[in-house]
């Protein structure tokens, strides 16, 4: 493997066998932006580095594995009315998953909870099927509303409560969909809830 050139004041100080690839280590006076290299590893030139996630040398060097992705993507796929579970806790459950990259979607409880900290980006499509009521459905973070999206034609069988955002998620946060207002009587059959790491901090 040929050593990656560090941008700026850097110096190549070694090779080694780190996290079960090569990585080429640099001392940078400025921070810069990570470097990836051959491999599954991401050097970080930084004279603060975070250990959050990551392997930290006493030369200022935070090395993280570039191989921890996350994503996923559930959908419900039957049309039953709510159980007794989601009358009381009023969290949407999802039946199916089609993307679970990293398992840190929970399909039983239907709670992702992110395993480091960083940008996450999710959003919603709730279905309400033949029901003439108003529902409001929030994107909870560790129980409180981050955003929320609303369907309330009454003139249509099929209508959707969609929204999407960006959020700053501490390692061990827990993100779900709550319904706020309304029922979902009829079911929510091709409903989705999806969510991926961006980047990490």
């Amino acid at each position: 493997m040929v050593p990656a050139r560090c941008p700026g004041r850097c110096a190549i100080l070694a090779l080694a066998l780190l996290l079960g690839c090569g990585v080429a280590f640099c001392l940078g006076q400025n921070d810069t932006e990570p470097i990836v290299l051959e491999g599954k590893c991401l050097v970080v030139c930084d004279s603060n580095p975070s250990s959050d996630g990551a392997v930290t040398s006493s030369l200022g060097i935070s090395v993280r594995s570039a191989g921890a992705k996350v994503a996923f993507s559930a959908v419900r796929g039957t049309n039953h009315e709510p159980s007794e579970m989601s009358n009381t806790s009023m969290t949407i459950y999802f039946d199916q998953v089609l993307v679970n990259i990293g398992n840190h979607f929970d399909l039983k409880t239907s709670v992702f909870q992110a395993p480091r900290r960083g940008i996450y980006s999710f959003s919603f499509h709730v279905v309400k099927v033949y029901n003439r009521q108003t529902i409001q459905v929030n994107l909870m973070q560790n129980d409180y509303p981050v955003i929320s999206a609303f369907a309330g034609d009454q003139d249509v069988t099929r209508e959707a409560a969609s929204n999407g955002v960006l959020l700053m998620v501490e390692r061990e946060d827990r993100v779900y969909l709550k319904l706020e207002r309304g029922t979902l009587m009829g079911g929510w059959k091709y409903s989705t809830f999806s969510g991926f790491l961006v980047f990490p901090l």
